[in-house]
């Protein structure tokens, strides 16, 4: 006979154990599973094919919920990034000198963002300067540069500290070159740049530009 809470077959009792109740989440706990599901759907099936339908299954919630935080899929998008980018930050090295700083730093960053950020950034650019309404140059700030940076990068601050560099005579145009190109490879390649073109970019353009600058020419 079947039964609603045990079942006996030949002499054995056997009896269903409770399903757990699903606890409710709440608050930062929710908002960070939301951006979770929404970072893992972006990357495994794309900014095209992603919904806030297909981000709200993933997630075991309803759209609604999506809704509420944000108003539109572009918007979900972009604070994914922005959560995946603050929840695993690069320790900047600090090597003593500039050159190996900026070897060591340019190295982290390719190796850091490009594993799945880099998927993730390539397949949302081109929905998002669509659907957005922003240019290409502000949607790759919004992708690849998240909070607003100081002034001056710390790496190039301790070296002004130090002696090596005046900040006053190098233009920011030289200072953001190394990273610009990093960013470049990484949306174009998806991929971290080889040893041999980060040493490219430090000693071959960087070091001789800002060289020239410091000497006033």
């Amino acid at each position: 006979m079947l039964r609603k809470a045990s079942l006996s077959i030949v002499g054995v009792m056997i009896t269903e154990a409770p399903r757990p109740a699903r606890r409710r989440r709440h608050g930062q706990e929710l908002e960070s599973a939301l951006l979770t599901a929404a970072w893992d759907e972006l990357v495994e099936t794309g900014y095209a094919r992603m919904t806030m339908e297909s981000v709200a299954r993933r997630a075991a919630t309803s759209e609604p919920v999506l809704y509420r935080r944000w108003p539109n899929k572009d918007q979900l998008v972009l604070a994914a990034m922005e959560h995946q980018r603050d929840a695993n930050p690069i320790t900047l090295p600090d090597t003593g000198a500039l050159r190996s700083d900026l070897l060591a730093e340019l190295t982290l960053v390719g190796e850091a963002r490009a594993a799945s950020y880099a998927i993730a950034a390539a397949t949302a650019f081109a929905g998002l300067t669509a659907d957005t309404g922003l240019t290409p140059a502000q949607v790759r700030e919004k992708i690849m540069g998240g909070q607003p940076r100081p002034p001056v990068r710390p790496i190039y601050q301790r070296a002004h500290d130090r002696g090596e560099i005046d900040l006053a005579r190098i233009p920011v145009a030289v200072l953001e070159m190394p990273f610009d190109l990093m960013r470049q490879h990484l949306l174009l390649d998806l991929k971290p740049p080889p040893a041999a073109r980060i040493t490219s970019i430090v000693d071959e353009l960087f070091l001789p530009l800002a060289s020239l600058y410091q000497a006033g020419g």
